[in-house]
């Protein structure tokens, strides 16, 4: 049959029931840390001295501008934090503490309380103040709280209020100290700009009579008011008429030349505007429809027929004639507006660069004008600015704070708060217990689980035993235990490759992981099965297996192999009839060696004949060689790991040295799990316990016929 495989490792991801085994584990620790911070806690809650608190609320404004040059209203309402946090380190600085200090004589007050009737320092004092003072915003408004501790709630009152007052009268004489600065300051400045528009007067002044700059320009703010600027602007508006008017007119002329004499005939009425031509062209009109009337009623030679078109012969040529002069005014009008227009462009330019002339010229006295004007402007604001100032000041005036509510006193202790401590005492507790357990369960390199040994071995789990589990023999057959070995003894003979292997030695790492208990035991299953069965006490230097069976060590395995005795004198039978024992004997000093000796291969062997299974039980592989040995010759080897007792590495290093001798490692035992904590191990070897729970009042069936199956598998 296939032994049993080993799943390849995975991440290692903790379940709930895994938070919950380390709880479960480590209750003692979270335990104690839990009473411990929680007693700390409470006496330290009884222990502190009570206080009261009282608080005063303020509003809290911006200073305005000492002196404001402008009529913008500067926001006040706004909250800022940055000026709160300000105002805080404000009303905790010296400047107000030590109002507060000497207003209540806090020095001498807290001397006789604290001091043995020795006034304190004032800086040891504004210390204690600072200790007993909490500042705090009221969200998003400009308010503030000042709220002051104290054994004494009239003292807590006093304080608050002190407090509130001297930071009041702090702001109020900076604002008018900083106020009275302020307009010295402009008054000299003031003195300083008058001196530099006397300077700047006389500096135009001189400019005026230097540049020869007309009366009639001195008001004026601008060059463009000299007589060269005017006359360059009228000349070059009369240019822009003649130009126009030559546009007009040469559309116009273009219109006429591209027309028929007809065409021109007709148009030239409304282009040109002429009433002569246009009255023409009506008494034409009237002569053709008298002649088409006088030829339907006459014949050719009427005299008023021949009269009519004699008119119309004369009208013709005077309209050809009246047209012919209209065009030739028209061109000749044309031919004078573009002479006249050339001599428009040169007197305009002339003009122009005379004026360019004299407004460069006449650009430093307007320059200088202007320097004077705005100091004269600016020396008149400064003069309002210092006369309103004057009038503020003279004006009762609010502070920037304003006590909204003064401090009354408290009527209960608000330190310590007894049940907020106590909580807190009791929620720590619980956080560092816990932590605690979870830091020392990461500092636990042992082995934990079975995800751990097929994590790190890279074996399989053959069988988890329970804690406390006694002998099988002592026991009985219905044991609830005996499951646990059985689920072991099944699991083992479906790892064998071959039916012929059948010689066991079962190590561990170190001393004390129950290897013995789980040799007998495990024997104690396959004889019970009917089995012939040897268990061989192989642990020379602390053999125990004979104080199990309550039989003697005074012959054993090293009386055979020194060739004291022979096989059959040194097996001993128990009162199990199927199952045998072969202690370890007296061990001579001078014989440590001697399971190195070929004689223990040539056991082996000879064992293998006479049983159906051979135990041997070994000392801890990584003390002596002699498990390495046994190791190396036996078919099989189980390694027993006994839970949360050595760390992993020591156990890697086991395994290791089982399979450097070329030992057959079939799987691990993992020993002494204590099933009420580790839930992950209750499909293993719980479950059994349940069933025998539920049925001990019933008959057990024969193990014989699930161990005859088993034994058949």
């Amino acid at each position: 049959m296939d032994p049993l495989r080993v799943s390849p490792p995975q991440e290692t991801k903790l379940h709930f029931l895994d938070y919950w085994r380390i709880i479960r584990i480590r209750k003692t620790v979270i335990l104690a840390v839990f009473l411990l911070v929680v007693i700390t806690a409470t006496l330290v809650t009884f222990i502190l001295p009570e206080s009261y608190s009282s608080t005063a609320k303020i509003r809290v404004d911006r200073d305005s501008p000492d002196i404001s040059l402008t009529d913008r209203a500067m926001p006040n309402g706004i909250y800022d934090a940055y000026f709160i946090q300000t105002e805080f380190e404000t009303i905790r600085s010296r400047v107000v503490l030590e109002r507060v200090i000497d207003q209540m004589d806090l020095n001498n007050a807290w001397g006789k309380k604290m001091n043995n009737g020795q006034p304190l320092k004032t800086e040891e004092t504004m210390t204690i103040l600072k200790g007993k003072l909490q500042l705090a915003p009221v969200r998003n408004t400009m308010f503030l709280e000042i709220t002051v501790y104290s054994e004494s709630p009239r003292e807590a009152a006093d304080l608050a209020n002190a407090v509130a007052g001297a930071y009041k009268d702090y702001r109020l004489e900076r604002w008018q100290r900083n106020r009275n600065e302020g307009l010295e300051a402009l008054k000299a400045q003031l003195q300083t700009k008058q001196a530099d528009i006397k300077v700047a007067q006389s500096n135009v002044n001189q400019l005026r009579l230097t540049l020869n700059v007309p009366d009639m320009i001195v008001n004026a703010d601008q060059p463009t008011v000299l007589p060269s600027a005017q006359e360059y602007q009228k000349l070059d508006a009369q240019r822009m008429e003649v130009e126009a008017q030559l546009v007009k007119e040469s559309v116009i002329v273009e219109k006429v030349k591209n027309l028929s004499d007809e065409e021109k005939t007709q148009a030239l009425p409304q282009l040109a505007n002429d009433p002569l031509l246009q009255t023409m062209l009506q008494e034409r009109l009237a002569a053709t429809q008298r002649e088409i009337t006088l030829s339907k009623e006459f014949g050719a030679q009427h005299p008023d027929l021949i009269k009519v078109k004699s008119q119309l012969v004369r009208l013709n040529k005077d309209i050809d004639e009246r047209v012919k002069g209209i065009v030739f005014t028209l061109q000749t009008r044309v031919d004078g507006l573009r002479a006249e227009l050339e001599q428009r462009k040169g007197a305009v330019e002339a003009a122009r660069s005379n004026d360019i002339y004299q407004a460069r010229m006449a650009q430093p006295y307007f320059d200088a004008k202007h320097e004077l004007e705005n100091l004269q402007g600016f020396a008149r604001t400064m003069e309002m600015k210092i006369a309103a100032s004057r009038i503020d000041a003279s004006q009762p005036r609010n502070s920037m704070v304003d006590v909204m509510e003064k401090a009354v006193p408290g009527m209960k202790p608000v330190k310590p708060n007894k049940p907020v401590n106590i909580a807190l005492g009791i929620i720590i507790g619980l956080v560092v217990g816990v932590g605690l357990a979870f830091f020392i369960e990461y500092l636990d390199t042992s082995v934990k689980t079975i995800d751990d040994v097929e994590r790190s071995l890279q074996s399989p789990v053959l069988g988890v035993i329970p804690q406390n589990v006694g002998l099988l023999l002592e026991e009985g057959v219905d044991s609830p235990h005996a499951e646990a070995y059985r689920v072991l003894r099944t699991n083992l003979l479906f790892s064998r490759k071959d039916d012929k292997l059948n010689t066991i030695a079962v190590v561990s790492a170190g001393a004390g992981e129950g290897k013995s208990t789980t040799v007998f035991n495990l024997a104690s299953v396959f004889a019970q099965s009917k089995h012939r069965v040897l268990v061989v006490d192989s642990d020379l230097r602390r053999p125990t297996l004979h104080k199990m069976m309550h039989v003697t060590n005074s012959l054993g395995l090293t009386n055979y192999l020194l060739k004291q005795n022979t096989l059959e004198e040194v097996i001993q039978t128990t009162s199990l009839p199927t199952l045998d024992f072969l202690a370890s004997g007296k061990l001579p000093s001078s014989s440590l060696g001697i399971l190195s000796s070929a004689q223990i291969r040539d056991l082996i062997t000879e064992l293998k004949r006479r049983y159906d299974f051979v135990f041997f039980d070994s000392p801890p592989i990584m003390g002596v060689s002699d498990a390495s040995i046994l190791a190396s010759e036996v078919d099989m080897t189980m390694q027993v790991i006994q839970y949360r007792r050595y760390p992993q590495p020591m156990n890697i290093r086991a395994k290791q040295l089982i399979e450097k001798v070329g030992g057959n490692l079939v799987g691990i035992v993992l020993n002494n799990i204590n099933m009420s904590h580790d839930e992950s191990y209750y499909y293993y070897s719980g479950y059994y316990h349940d069933y025998y729970s539920r049925n001990e009042d019933q008959e057990p069936s024969p193990a014989g016929s699930e161990d005859a199956q088993e034994s058949k598998a």
